[in-house]
């Protein structure tokens, strides 16, 4: 099924904004100017402002439109349904490092399918708190065969668009499923240092597997977080007597 009309023009405005045609703070199309651009109604080009909205891209400014947003957002390891956007979750967020093809730790390397020894692009963030400190430390492994296509997941700077919408432009291949897995253990010293705790430190581990449509991989994040940090809630219903 082709992409719908709002859809096309979101993409559009991600994709541009991704080339750095508009930067930081920087206003983007009006919606006059969209309608006139694609022949659509005024709601159509709000409906793909709306989208890139609830993916942190953008920020509306009452009276001016909207601009590109100068605080790219993140998202903890793992809780991606569908329906849920960056700005579900999102948060502020640091890099840290540089990307680069190493050997994963043999639980990431069998989430992943990868044979012994086959290495993968790990990148790492921080994803930070309200007041700026650290919350929980990510890193994500993605396999070579992603790589190659994407070879923006090898820059050291946050893609704007993110790396779903960025894989999904480059490959084809989008998340359809989701696998995440929780356990509980004591920090090593290196996720000590960068969550800024004491060890010894209990964290949870939340390790997230995301599959496309023919159930291969296509990145693995695993998030540290500190246990007076991390919770989950979840709503769902109850037959009764069940």
């Amino acid at each position: 099924m082709p992409p719908l009309k709002y859809e096309q023009i979101a993409d559009s405005l991600r994709r541009r904004i991704a080339d750095g045609e508009f930067g930081p703070g920087e206003l983007l199309p009006s919606s006059r100017d969209l309608c006139e651009q694609w022949g659509v109604s005024r709601a159509t080009a709000i409906k793909a402002m709306e989208i890139l909205r609830g993916d942190g891209l953008v920020v509306p400014h009452q009276g001016r439109g909207f601009t590109v947003t100068e605080t790219p957002l993140a998202r903890p390891a793992g809780a991606r349904r569908a329906g849920n956007n960056r700005t579900t979750g999102g948060r502020p967020f640091r890099r840290l490092g540089t990307p680069e093809m190493l050997t994963p730790p043999s639980h990431i390397a069998d989430a992943l399918n990868l044979p012994a020894g086959q290495t993968a692009l790990h990148r790492a963030r921080l994803i930070l708190t309200d007041d700026g400190g650290p919350m929980s430390y990510v890193t994500a492994w993605f396999p070579s065969d992603i790589v190659e296509h994407c070879p923006r997941l090898t820059y050291a700077g946050p893609i704007a668009e993110g790396t779903t919408h960025y894989v999904r432009r480059q490959t084809g291949r989008g998340p359809v499923r989701g696998t995440d897995m929780t356990t509980v253990r004591l920090a090593t010293k290196q996720e000590a240092d960068h969550l800024g705790v004491k060890r010894p430190a209990a964290v949870a581990v939340d390790l997230h597997t995301a599959y496309d449509q023919h159930e291969k991989p296509l990145v693995c994040e695993e998030g540290i977080t500190p246990s007076g940090l991390w919770e989950c809630i979840d709503n769902y219903p109850m037959s009764e007597g069940g």
